[in-house]
């Protein structure tokens, strides 16, 4: 059996944990790599000072928004490939591939190229204070020129876990996190470049993530041949690719907006409570990308599935994915619960302010965080089922429709506390509405499932 035999045998008839493991726990490692090289990047940076810490604080949530780009372009894309092949059509998989790596590229350069000209008004409108401003810009100006190989890299992601290829994800995230945490000391300190080393530790990583990509393609590995004469714009693809692509995009907007609301709420208590606040994020963000990634491997084969129209496979998918993620969330979230202050002082000087902010919203997180594993299967089912506006609602939920509100409303009138409650609050809403959203599309597959048996039972 061939390399690309072996991928539609896994996503088609494989058990489902055996699938599982080898499609989401590569893209699972990776993504945590990925996560893990993002706190060790604010751990050497807290360690120039609180103002440093809240620069890259406030420059996270620009980079997420031109990475979205690429989730845009790249996760709509994932959706439908899957979906065709699992009809045997990989001819229009190909031009689906190869449209959605080059627009995500060209589109990605010009965000950015508008980024860099507009560079001071955003970091003032993401929260950045007179003292951070400075820290913002300079680590900003490497990192976001740098975005464009993470645009490419987050979109070869989507499509190249789309055809079941999860390992060279995961080699591609790991070479790259690996390479990051080593340059991290030696830029910041060794050369004595500050936020701009790792800006610059930062961007060498990416190179050599789309290098691993790179080499995939040339040594012709893949199922696609990723050529611009493959690009096609028709009605039909484009319209695949944005119906789940937008709630993707949209999902990544609203999480860089929640950040900055938070840094300007933090704002008004200082310094320390921007940083504070950004460290939570980071560790937050360790364990949900963990989550994500591990979805990533269910994606493709709820999607393959549903097209091929393998009711009670898609189903098992769903229960085990259901299961893991919500054990994982679990023990991620106990740790955070039961030692949040020793965590946090990690990330600081001494900064007891810092600690005090820091430890007290980390707990509320590692206690809300247990049911984000539920939450994510079903916001990314519908989107791999082709569902994209239901996988807009849902993934919408908790950084949009339930946070925003909150953490509006809720710092008025319960002061600081109100910012460090304000996700958890946001995430038992999001698991409630989920119930509710869920229980339709389980009497809907029931229903098809039926339908197809029945089809099934008359042309015998």
């Amino acid at each position: 059996m061939n390399n690309q035999s072996k991928k539609m045998e896994l996503l088609g008839s494989a058990s489902i944990p055996k699938a599982l493991l080898s499609m989401g726990i590569p893209t699972m490692i990776g993504m945590l790599v990925n996560a893990f090289y993002n706190l060790v990047d604010a751990y050497f940076v807290g360690g120039l000072g609180e103002s440093q810490m809240g620069a890259i604080s406030v420059v996270y949530p620009l980079g997420q928004v031109v990475v979205g780009l690429g989730l845009l372009f790249g996760n709509g894309a994932a959706s439908y490939i899957s979906r065709l092949l699992g009809r045997g059509d990989k001819e229009n998989a190909n031009k689906v591939a190869s449209t959605a790596l080059y627009s995500s590229v060209s589109v990605g350069a010009v965000i950015i190229i508008i980024s860099m000209v507009f560079l001071h008004p955003i970091l003032k409108l993401l929260g950045a204070t007179d003292s951070i401003l400075p820290f913002a810009a300079t680590y900003a100006s490497v990192y976001i020129v740098s975005c464009i190989f993470n645009v490419f890299n987050v979109t070869m992601n989507n499509i190249v876990t789309s055809e079941g290829a999860a390992k060279t994800t995961m080699c591609a995230l790991l070479t790259g996190a690996v390479l990051n945490i080593a340059l991290d000391p030696l830029f910041i300190y060794v050369f004595d470049l500050g936020v701009a080393g790792a800006a610059i530790a930062t961007a060498i990583s990416q190179v050599v993530s789309t290098c691993v990509y790179q080499i995939y393609i040339l040594r012709k590995k893949s199922v696609f041949h990723f050529r611009v004469k493959d690009c096609t714009y028709t009605k039909e693809t484009m319209s695949e690719i944005f119906k789940i692509g937008i709630p993707t995009l949209v999902f990544q907007i609203l999480t860089s907006v929640s950040i900055s609301l938070i840094n300007n709420a933090a704002g008004d208590y200082g310094d320390s409570a921007i940083a504070g606040m950004g460290v939570v994020t980071r560790l937050i963000s360790m364990g949900s990308l963990s989550v994500f990634g591990f979805i990533k491997g269910f994606q493709p084969i709820a999607g393959y599935s549903y097209g091929a129209k393998k009711f009670d496979r898609l189903r098992e998918a769903i229960k085990t994915s259901i299961l893991w993620s919500t054990v994982f969330c679990v023990i991620f979230g106990v740790i955070l619960a039961l030692f949040p202050a020793a965590i946090v002082s990690r990330f600081t000087k001494g900064d007891a302010e810092m600690i005090r902010i820091g430890a007290a919203s980390l707990r509320a997180n590692g206690i809300s965080i247990m049911l984000f594993g539920f939450y994510t299967v079903y916001s990314s089912l519908f989107l791999a089922l082709g569902k994209g506006r239901e996988g807009f609602i849902l993934g919408a939920c908790r950084q949009g429709i339930c946070f925003i509100p909150v953490i509006l409303l809720l710092p008025i009138v319960w002061g600081l506390n109100g910012i460090m409650y304000a996700q958890p609050i946001a995430d038992v809403l999001s698991a409630i509405i989920t119930v509710f959203m869920a229980i339709p599309l389980h009497k809907k597959l029931n229903e098809m499932q039926k339908q197809t048996a029945a089809i099934s039972t008359n042309n015998n």
